[in-house]
């Protein structure tokens, strides 16, 4: 009796071995990404799918980036998985500077960029020779010109591709306004409340994290139409990866498009679904 007693216990205890095992064999199938983000409304996003992608088996780890100078040089040299900050032109110029290979996997939003003043209340309203604080962000002299060509206070020359557009491609400018375009993208909203310039030109997100609302505080903002929607970049090769189809997934279902609509309240644009 005794005997078959501890064969009983040595069984039992074996099983409990073989599903200890089973389960530390399970969880070894979870897949770890880390993925930089800027803060708003990047980070946020990413952290709101973080309990899906657990579910899908995916641990999404976020790191925060304050400028938009390293997350791309992380991502290539192999510090991250994926980085969420970017727009396909300012990918395209920083892999023809560095000749880079980073690729798109996907759009995800929009964030609207905005002429802002506190000295008039609407763009054509400019006085002559008025000054303009831009961004140093080469790829979004684009945006910034498309705004005010449709003010009509500037013109650009015939053939002008405006993704590619420079400052150095307006043909006429009837204000003779003055675009300084050497500063930091996130200081831009300190100018703003500071009073520096006629008009500041600020991203949304650096405008939500300072706490203005683009829809209520610029005097020109952005259209939903825009080709410069915000993307997930990988690099090449990784695109059709499980935890990046995943991730693209996650970040494109109809579930998160309506939650970025709702939680910013129309100062960030979804642009994709795909459920």
């Amino acid at each position: 009796m005794r005997k078959k007693r501890i064969l009983g216990l040595l069984a039992v205890a074996a099983t409990a071995f073989l599903l200890v095992g089973c389960g530390k064999s399970s969880s070894s199938k979870t897949t770890t990404i880390t993925v930089g983000a800027s803060a708003v409304p990047h980070a946020e996003i990413l952290k709101h799918i973080q309990p899906e992608l657990k579910k899908e088996g995916v641990n999404l780890k976020v790191k925060v980036f304050q400028d938009y100078v390293l997350p791309n040089k992380a991502l290539a040299s192999k510090e991250l998985d994926a980085n969420y900050f970017q727009h396909v032109p300012f990918l395209d110029n920083w892999n023809k500077e560095n000749n880079g290979t980073l690729v798109s996997a996907g759009a995800v939003h929009l964030e609207p960029i905005g002429v802002f003043s506190k000295k008039v209340k609407n763009l054509k309203d400019l006085k002559d020779g008025a000054t303009v604080l831009v961004s140093s962000n080469v790829a979004d002299y684009g945006r910034v010109l498309t705004l005010f060509k449709d003010a009509g206070l500037i013109t650009l020359k015939p053939g002008t591709d405006i993704t590619s557009a420079k400052f150095s491609d307006i043909a006429t400018n009837k204000k003779h306004l003055v675009f300084k375009h050497s500063y930091e993208a996130k200081l831009m909203p300190q100018f703003y409340k500071n009073n520096e310039g006629d008009a500041v030109v600020i991203n949304a997100n650096y405008a939500v994290q300072a706490g203005l609302d683009p829809r209520k505080d610029a005097i020109a903002l952005e259209k939903s139409d825009s080709p410069y929607a915000n993307i997930v970049a990988v690099r090449k090769g990784d695109k059709n990866k499980p935890a990046i189809k995943k991730l693209m997934k996650a970040l494109r279902s109809k579930s998160t498009q309506t939650w970025i609509k709702n939680h910013y309240k129309g100062a960030i644009l979804p642009v994709a679904s795909t459920n």
